[in-house]
């Protein structure tokens, strides 16, 4: 007798379910995905996000892989810089370029120089030499003009030749290309793990 009303009662509630259910309309849910048919097969036409395969690194001795864990920390200290640079001149160069005199452009770097001096003067000066040539390289990536070119273009032809004189002594050069297929190829991976949330 117990099983019978059990199954009344399970009969009961499935029909009060079903009933409540028709009187709505069925609520359709996901995504529309394209797909083609070939050969009586439905395929899928999913894009894809790039991947990045990085092979774990081994190193031949301890110095090697002390050298490599310095590059990274090197590059992980210079590249935010970088990436405000590359920021700041998207957002601002077309807009200088657009005032109409030289006195006006002059103005606008001078009072931009001088927030950026009160912001970041004190992290930039924490900066080692090898992170300093790290970052002129990124922002040669980041911007694809070196520094030198960027300070021409900006503070004038004196204000360039004095800073690159000055890198000179710490044996700099402003002029420095970034090569991500040469002789940065090891900072360029770095970036990409950097960028990917790798590291």
């Amino acid at each position: 007798m117990r099983h019978f009303t059990c199954f009344v009662f399970l009969l009961f509630f499935s029909v009060a379910v079903f009933a409540s259910a028709a009187g709505q309309e069925p609520s359709l849910q996901g995504e529309t995905i394209a797909a083609r048919v070939e050969n009586g097969d439905t395929l899928l036409l999913i894009e894809l996000q790039p991947v990045e395969v990085v092979a774990s690194r081994e190193f031949k001795n301890r110095f090697e892989a002390w050298r490599y864990n310095r590059l990274v920390r090197n590059v992980k200290a210079a590249y935010p810089y970088a990436l405000l640079a590359g920021e700041m001149f998207e957002e601002y160069g077309e807009y200088i370029m657009s005032l109409e005199s030289d006195r006006e452009r002059r103005r606008f770097t001078r009072e931009m120089e001088r927030e950026l001096r009160e912001e970041l003067e004190d992290d930039l000066k924490r900066l080692t030499v090898s992170q300093g040539l790290i970052l002129i390289k990124l922002i040669d990536r980041q911007t694809r003009h070196t520094t030198y070119d960027i300070l021409k273009d900006y503070r004038g032809t004196f204000s360039a030749i004095f800073w690159q004189s000055l890198s000179r002594l710490f044996g700099l050069s402003l002029r420095t290309e970034y090569d991500p297929n040469g002789s940065d190829r090891m900072i360029e991976e770095i970036v990409q793990m950097i960028e990917a949330g790798q590291l």
